[in-house]
């Protein structure tokens, strides 16, 4: 019987089975950001256990407030940049070279297929898209992993999410991923894998595929994995060809790609369900109410008014994110009611989109361009909502008072985002004269 991708990294990586279906799996990143690992660092210095497994393997960045905005943000800089310092840990990328931690460590090349990654945050889940188990966990777990690099898990099972075709033109990553989301449900895929396939998967560039696989916790699931293709390939040969941070050299793409198949699940794997997309059907989608399955498609929301459109996060703030909204908002202006704010993910994304013309673009139309960094997301920093405003967002989560207390927040793709600025209320890129 075949195994899943997720199966097989579980087999190769498994250290000890203490107890039941307890896997202890060692740990190829452990991935840190100024929000919860001090918390873990603090405990582990109060247990005289202040002590990192392999300074090489740990990775860690400054981005959910960046720069800090009051003296405890501040502080808890200072503790993982002393941390950093303390242990030698050379990948720190501190403010002016940072980045949202989802988006700068695979532009950095320090994401591989078949590697196990944790981080105190949810949407670790986000690396999956390079054919590596990573999730998310909490202050123990981050703990452990800092200084044993291991990590305990029930071995999950597969849950197969099967796209059929190919996407419409002016359908993207993002509303495929809600599409997922409204059919599963937020709990659909709990404990589970899920396993993005087919056609529309194998047609994304990676910046696509980290899309689907960062909201795949939206469903509840543990990690959200894609096939390791030439894609893969080609988003890392840059690292793959220098054999960077201590992997192995490759002498070319293909060497590389018989390399990471290992890393496909087998054609008689056996999943715990499979789940079917038409994605020839689908069209510009947003959220409504506060779960990220309370989905409508955009054309049903057409009018709704806006106080602020938000482009950036983990999940849309790459270079492809902004070419999207940039192609939008060329020549236009936004509402003179609305707040437009764009904040790309990281900042080499930055430089790119200045180089492009992407920047100007942006100003011109009247958003407010701020430096890298996760803060209006989750309600911290840099683009907060008041109560009874509304957000058009490409961000991830629409919880109730997740970007401000008493703010409604509607998830959509960077080019509704962009046609829902420029028109003032929900709209799609069509819509526009």
């Amino acid at each position: 019987m075949g195994k899943t991708l997720a199966e097989k990294i579980f087999d190769t990586h498994t250290v000890d089975k203490p107890f039941g279906d307890t896997w202890v799996l060692k740990l190829d990143r452990v991935f840190c950001h100024e929000i919860t690992t001090p918390i873990a660092i603090n405990d582990l210095v109060s247990k005289n256990l202040d002590r990192v497994f392999d300074a090489e393997k740990i990775k860690a960045v400054i981005d959910h407030v960046s720069p800090a905005k009051d003296s405890a943000t501040a502080e808890q800089g200072k503790i993982l940049r002393d941390w950093a310092r303390r242990h030698n840990i050379r990948d720190f990328f501190d403010v002016g070279r940072n980045g949202v931690c989802h988006a700068i460590f695979p532009e950095k090349g320090f994401v591989r297929p078949g590697f196990t990654v944790i981080m105190g945050d949810s949407h670790t889940c986000t690396h999956g898209a390079f054919g590596a188990f990573a999730a998310g966990v909490g202050t123990t777990d981050l703990e452990v992993g800092i200084l044993k690099g291991v990590c305990a898990f029930r071995k999950p099972e597969t849950l197969k999410i099967n796209f059929t075709g190919s996407l419409p033109a002016g359908v993207y990553a993002k509303d495929l991923i809600l599409a997922v989301i409204a059919k599963t449900g937020v709990a659909g895929a709990t404990g589970r894998v899920m396993e993005f396939r087919g056609k529309a998967v194998e047609e994304m560039s990676m910046e696509g595929r980290m899309t689907i696989c960062n909201m795949a916790v939206e469903a509840g699931a543990t990690s959200g994995v894609c096939m390791p293709d030439m894609v893969t390939v080609d988003y890392l040969w840059k690292y793959l060809k220098e054999g960077s941070d201590g992997q192995k050299k490759y002498a070319s793409k293909e060497e590389a790609l018989a390399e990471f198949t290992q890393w496909r699940s087998d054609e008689d794997a056996v999943y715990s369900g499979v789940v079917d997309i038409q994605c020839s059907s689908l069209e510009p989608l947003a959220t409504v109410e506060y779960k990220p399955d309370r989905i409508k498609p955009i054309r049903d929301l057409k009018g709704t008014r806006v106080d602020q459109v938000y482009i950036g996060s983990c999940t849309n703030g790459r270079i492809e994110d902004l070419r999207a909204a940039a192609a939008v908002l060329k020549n236009r202006k936004i509402a003179d009611h609305l707040r437009g704010i764009l904040v790309p993910a990281t900042q080499d994304v930055y430089v790119k989109a200045m180089e492009e013309g992407l920047i100007k673009i942006f100003l011109d139309s009247g958003f407010c361009v701020s430096n890298p960094g996760c803060g209006a997301c989750l309600g911290m920093s840099n683009g907060v909502i008041a109560a009874g405003e509304v957000c058009a967002s490409t961000t991830n989560r629409n919880f109730w008072g997740r970007m401000g207390k008493g703010g409604m927040v509607h998830l959509m793709s960077p080019a509704s985002a962009a046609a829902t600025a420029v028109a003032g209320t929900i709209a799609r890129a069509e819509d526009l004269q």
